[in-house]
């Protein structure tokens, strides 16, 4: 047991700087956080509209198509910017 404990804790010692790496490498990503914000906004609304009970009086699909192109071109922005 005690040899079953080492081994995670070595494991996660390992571990542990791929995830700092890791934190550190996405933070470039958010140079714009109120576009990743956008980003997230969009993408919630996104699952509201696609899960809806009914169709906003036809508005729904209209409403997801611009959803879709607002985030093609914040992701295309974003990587512009790269």
């Amino acid at each position: 047991m005690k040899k079953l404990i080492t081994t995670c804790c070595v494991a996660a010692g390992l571990l542990m700087p791929l995830t700092v790496t890791t934190t550190v490498q996405a933070e470039p990503a958010y140079r714009h956080p109120e576009i990743h914000e956008a980003i997230r906004a969009l993408e919630a609304a996104r699952v509201h509209l696609k899960e809806a009970k009914h169709d906003f009086g036809g508005h729904r699909e209209a409403a997801l198509a611009a959803v879709d192109e607002a985030l093609k071109q914040l992701h295309l922005a974003i990587d512009f910017d790269k």
